[in-house]
């Protein structure tokens, strides 16, 4: 926050310049329909009496010191003086307002910007986990929808917060030094107002909450549909998904209705409280003029002006509470999603792998997702050595994914170890892990980006050579030279300019160009049909040679070359060995085996 002191500094200054400018232009209107409707040679008369007097009142002392200002030999020339007074002082507050407004716009859009990157920085450093219990839509909400709403309030605080309570407290100091018996009055009824606004701002606040929590609903079921726009053609549904949006489209709308009736209401709230003021003053002081006791005719004109001068700063500050309400609605997911901790923590001491040397061995893992959730793998041991490939099978839930997913630490093992050349991977860095694998799915993610750009992601200063080279070991050169543009080509959101086979040999390349020593390759080819899987499979044999891989696999005719087969039974390894061996020895892979080729 330091960095934005100058520029509250400054916008401090100059909105008091300009609310002190703003008092004495009220207290000169006031000023100019006195010297228009009053007798000329009455304030003359006054203005020599003021200055005779060995003290004045803090009242008298500002009307002489205004007259020695603006009366000049006559009245139309001391009418011309107050007349560009007035504008120089208009004038010259507006530049101040300006500079004010503009400093704190700045510093305004800075703070949501870094909101807006912490929040995404944040979201980086969460565990796969998290992404599994809440929806895009809902963290997708809090990114933008609550941060433009948190920007809509921290602007309005920051525009009015910084001027009207000045302006209201100069106002009300004004209003005492003319006559303290009606600001009194004034204030005795402003507490009014105060309560209905609070009341109205706190119920404004559940609204805006409950609000915001739907918007994020709504966004769901937008990014669920438009992912899976292909299944909601292909089962005729579209009907159903329009009636399901607007159902909660109209949710959106009522609660909106409702939040709008009560903003809508305030302005009115705190002006019928307003002209209350201003009539029994208007009462009290009129028969106070009238009866010519205690108040002229100037003051009271004076002090109506500046009474219903002060009308607009207290309305506003009505605006702030409630738009105060709708931001700390919003603040509170904001900052909820910013103190959720990651719950894969990188220890301050973690030591760096180097590169990959030895083995990867699990020993006695334990993992369930949830504490009270059933157990997902359950005394796994095992060991694969530098160059081996070593093949997972199993019905489906068996646990084989999971396996992978602990490997690079995307979650921490319930119980056991991982250790990765003798080192528990809880005490390394997560970089030097992740660093040494690549990971090829069977759902490949690609980014709406050019063919080339998807084979380079995350490699720095990549030459068109490598890249090219990447592609040709992976198969892909001959389609991606089929495609408009090469390797300029932009393939759409995930790929979906591309088939399947395409996608994958793009991953496969995008690995190959990584040049990782161990690979995990998570049922890369289950969904292809057979030439893809075959142009694939080719690629992935390119992939593996000289590396560490762990391949997990449905279609056992791809595991058969494998050093090493592991089968996975609920969470348990029941069979470790060949291929040959395994199937010799008749166990849960012949029968896995025997099913996929009768």
């Amino acid at each position: 926050m330091f960095h934005y002191w100058p520029y509250i500094i400054i916008s401090s200054v100059s909105a008091i310049v300009f609310v002190l400018l703003n008092s004495t232009a009220m207290w000169l209107v006031a000023s100019l329909i006195n010297n228009v409707l009053s007798d000329f040679d009455k304030i003359l008369q006054s203005q020599m009496e003021w200055a005779a007097k060995p003290a004045l009142t803090m009242n008298e002392k500002l009307k002489y010191w205004t007259n020695i200002l603006i009366l000049r030999e006559t009245p139309a020339e001391s009418l011309k003086v107050l007349c560009i007074t007035l504008l120089g002082v208009f004038f010259t507050k507006n530049i101040f307002l300006y500079i004010k407004n503009i400093l704190l716009r700045i510093v305004e859009l800075k703070l949501v910007k870094n909101i807006r990157d912490r929040l995404y920085q944040h979201i980086q450093t969460l565990s796969l986990g998290y992404f599994n219990k809440k929806e895009t839509g809902y963290i997708t909400s809090i990114v933008m929808n609550d941060v433009g709403q948190f920007q809509s309030a921290v602007g309005v605080v920051f525009q009015r917060l910084f001027v009207e309570p000045i302006n209201i407290l100069t106002f009300v100091t004004l209003l005492f030094i003319i006559s303290w018996k009606l600001a009194i009055i004034a204030i005795v009824i402003l507490p009014l107002a105060g309560i209905a606004i609070v009341t109205i701002g706190r119920s404004i606040r559940r609204k805006s909450r409950r609000t915001q929590s739907k918007i994020a609903e709504i966004m769901q079921i937008l990014t669920e549909t438009l992912s899976s726009i292909r299944i909601v053609k292909a089962f005729v549904n579209e009907k159903e998904e329009v009636k399901k949006f607007t159902g909660e489209s109209q949710n959106y709308f009522n609660l909106l209705l409702q939040r709008a009736r009560l903003d809508l209401i305030s302005g009115p709230v705190t002006e019928s409280f307003g002209v209350i003021i201003g009539v029994v003053l208007l009462w009290y002081g009129g028969m106070e003029v009238l009866s010519k006791e205690g108040l002229s005719a100037e003051d009271f004109i004076r002090f109506i002006v500046i009474l219903f001068s002060i009308l607009g700063p207290i309305k506003q500050m009505s605006n702030v509470n409630i738009k105060i309400q709708m931001g700390a609605a919003s603040a509170e997911r904001i900052f909820g999603l910013l103190d959720t901790p990651p719950e894969i923590v990188e220890k301050a001491d973690a030591v760096d792998l180097g590169e990959f040397r030895k083995s990867i061995e699990f020993d006695r893992v334990h993992f369930e997702y949830n504490d009270d959730d059933e157990r997902v793998l359950d005394e796994v041991s095992f060991t694969i050595n530098k160059g081996e490939v070593v093949a997972m099978v199993g019905p489906s839930g068996s646990g084989k994914s999971t396996i992978a997913d602990l490997i690079p630490r995307f979650y921490d093992v319930s119980r056991g170890t991982i250790r990765i050349d003798g080192h528990d991977i809880r005490e390394t860095t997560l970089a030097s892990i992740r660093g040494n694998m690549g990971i090829v799915t069977q759902e490949v993610i690609l980014f709406n980006d050019t063919i080339r750009n998807n084979i380079a992601y995350a490699q720095q200063n990549v030459s068109e050579d490598a890249i090219r080279q990447a592609a040709d070991a992976a198969n892909a050169t001959v389609f991606i030279e089929d495609t408009p543009n090469g390797f300029n080509t932009l393939i759409g959101e995930r790929g979906v300019n591309l088939s399947g086979g395409q996608k994958q040999r793009l991953a496969i390349a995008r690995a190959l160009l990584k040049n990782p020593p161990i690979l995990i390759l998570d049922e890369a080819t289950s969904a292809l049909d057979t030439e893809s899987e075959k142009m694939v499979q080719r690629a992935i044999e390119v992939l593996m040679k000289d590396r560490t891989a762990l391949v997990i696999a449905h279609r056992l005719s791809t595991v058969q070359n494998a050093d090493k087969i592991i089968v996975l039974e609920k969470g348990e390894i029941i069979e470790v060995g060949s291929h040959t061996d395994l199937y010799n020895k008749g166990g849960l892979y012949r029968r896995l085996y025997d099913i996929q080729f009768e």
